[in-house]
Order: C-alpha cells, then structure tokens, then sequence
C-alpha cells in the first residue's frame, strides 16, 4: 500500500512539472528578428519600419540630445479591429540600452494611438530622443499590446545591420 502511495505522488509531481513546462513555453517571448524596410508580423499586426532621419524637434519640443525618427507602416492582418500605440515601441543601442518613444507631438501622422481596421494599412511616424551616433547600430523593438494575445516581439535593425 506506501509502494502505491509513493507511485501517485511521484506521479503527480510529474505532472505537475510538465503542466509548468507546457505553461512556461506558451507565454515565453517569441523574437522575431527583421531589418530595415522588410515586413514583420507581431500578433495580428504586420509592420515595416524605416529610417526617416534626425531632427531637432520643433518650438514646442526640443530634444535633450538628437530625435531619431522613424516610419512606420502597419497593416492589421486579422479579421478583427486592433490597436497600436507609439509605446509598443522601443530603440536599443549598441550598450543595449532601451530608450521609450516620444510619440503623438510632432504632426498629424505622428502616433499616439491609432485603431487599425482589417486589411487598412496606415502609416505614421514616431521619434526617440537618444544621443545618436551615425556610426553605431541601433534596433527598433515592438511589442505587441496587451489585448493582442501574442509572445511576439520583433527586433528590427534600424542602421548599420
């Protein structure tokens, strides 16, 4: 009878520790890696990022160091409505460093936060305010919005991939 005991408990332990696996595996960050100006699929999303240069910002907002813009062309590939914000977007230096977007303040295709019908590709721009070094490599991170129910996040490289 403990012989019978001790095989459950094993058992059970053993499940458990595949249930905790399978869980793990589901939510674990999928990175999906891309360059400059090729499409990339986060969620029902698909984007294609591009490198609209440097500026120093206009009367009302005026950078610390230098804004690196950059375009974005997103498609909602699904066939329900969506929405994506300029905080699901992230610049990384070459220190690793993660700097926010200084979103929706520039013009009117900058993005704040946009509701994107199936199949209506819209395009926008936002902007970081980083100490930008032409010859350095930087990379976009986008993440997906919570209600968007992905482990996506694509990692595009923006200059010098």
């Amino acid at each position: 009878m403990a012989g019978l005991g001790i095989v459950i408990v094993i058992g059970v332990i053993i499940a458990s520790m595949g249930f905790a696996l399978i869980t793990y595996m589901q939510y674990e960050t999928n990175y999906i890696e891309s360059s400059v100006g090729n499409a990339v699929n986060v969620g029902p999303v698909e984007y294609i990022i591009t490198f609209e240069g440097t500026h120093n910002g206009n009367k009302e907002n005026v950078p610390e160091n230098t804004f690196v813009m950059i375009g974005i062309t997103a498609k909602n590939i699904s066939s329900e409505k969506t929405v994506i914000s300029g905080g699901q977007f992230y610049i990384v230096d070459e220190k690793e460093q993660k700097h926010e977007a200084v979103f929706g303040k520039f013009s009117a295709i900058d993005l704040y936060l946009e509701a994107l019908e199936p199949n209506n590709p819209i395009q926008r721009t936002t902007q970081f305010d980083i100490p930008y070094d032409e010859e350095k490599q930087y990379k976009i991170i986008i993440r997906p919005q919570k209600d968007q129910s992905t482990s996506d996040t694509a990692v595009v490289c923006l200059t010098n991939c």
